[in-house]
């Protein structure tokens, strides 16, 4: 069992379990009821998005150490109230069955979900 990191409206793998979309808003021009059907997500979680001032950050961050600053600020996020709360669970979760969390970016390397994957690595979750 585990959990993992994709990018939503991409195929599903056969193993893959529940789809969660980490994202602060829906896919535009999406009846929600096809959100399953096209493969963004089954339930949606925003609270493990980004703010949306560090949505802005992230988008204009050209520079790795811009990047670095969003990274800082949104671990800062996530790792308070109830989203650290939230990546607790779903690290317990990962150990008795298999989902997914994740986000529309096509590049996971400049995307909130490669550090969700590593705080939910953090705290010790079984991630694909």
């Amino acid at each position: 069992m585990s959990v993992s990191i994709v990018q939503l409206g991409s195929a599903r793998a056969a193993d893959e379990g529940l789809r969660i979309g980490t994202v602060r808003r829906p896919p535009r021009g999406v009846p929600k009821s096809e959100f399953s059907t096209r493969n963004y997500y089954d339930v949606w979680l925003p609270i493990l998005s980004p703010t949306p001032e560090l949505v802005s950050e992230a988008l204009a961050a050209g520079t790795e150490r811009d990047w670095n600053a969003f990274a800082r600020k949104f671990r800062a996020q996530m790792n308070s109230g109830d989203a650290s709360k939230v990546l607790d669970t779903l690290a317990a979760l990962s150990k008795t069955t298999d989902f997914s969390v994740g986000c529309y970016c096509d590049n996971e390397h400049r995307c909130h979900r490669s550090i969700l994957r590593q705080l939910l690595k953090d705290r010790g979750a079984s991630v694909r």
